[in-house]
């Protein structure tokens, strides 16, 4: 399980990020889709990294959202 940002972007689409998983970006029409294509690309990610040895970090669910 993992922690996922979704925002509307500046070209009308929405983008998702996954702060435990740097780089891991990904955008969609709609938030249904933007959901679908981060998924797949969280499992992508996670698979390159034990295919190179390398350890996945842990997810924290510590986050404060705040309006200012």
């Amino acid at each position: 399980m993992r922690q996922v940002i979704i925002y509307p972007g500046e070209d009308g689409y929405f983008v998702a990020e996954v702060p435990s998983l740097p780089d891991c970006i990904r955008q969609g029409k709609s938030k249904e889709e933007t959901l679908t294509n981060i998924k797949e690309a969280i499992r992508i990610y996670i698979a390159a990294l034990q295919e190179d040895s390398i350890s996945v970090q842990e997810e924290h669910f510590d986050v404060l959202v705040a309006v200012v």
